[in-house]
């Protein structure tokens, strides 16, 4: 099996040892993603929701870079700081996966990089 490395300038660059997304076996796996501005690489929002909006739209660039789309995640693992804020959060990840939703997990950290609110890392299927 070979591993093909996913990147684009549309979603925050790798800060370390790590690529934004790897494809192998079908399937494109994202780095956990934070609210960051790809072209400043500032943290965007100081709350939940903007903070989520953001994480997603960065995961949906490198998808679409990796030739696949939110539509076709199969998985999702989102880490909040505080689990008080699940609820806003659910509300914005909804209008993202609004049909057919990926299998999720949640769990809430003790800190997070940047000390963001929020992050989540996914894996779709690659289309064909």
């Amino acid at each position: 099996m070979t591993k093909e490395i996913v990147a684009t300038d549309r979603a925050p660059a790798a800060v370390g040892p790590y690529s934004q997304g790897v494809k192998a076996g079908g399937l494109l796996f994202t780095a956990m993603q934070i609210p960051l501005d790809p072209a400043s690489g500032q943290v965007v929002g100081d709350d939940v929701v903007t903070q989520t909006a953001c994480v997603l739209d960065n995961i949906k660039a490198i998808l679409a870079a990796g030739n696949s789309s939110l539509d076709r995640v199969v998985k999702t693992i989102v880490y909040l700081s505080d689990m008080d804020d699940f609820g806003a959060m659910n509300a914005i990840y909804e209008r993202y996966f609004a049909a057919a939703p990926p299998a999720r997990g949640a769990v809430e950290v003790a800190r997070l990089p940047k000390d963001v609110l929020v992050a989540i890392e996914a894996i779709a299927v690659v289309n064909d």
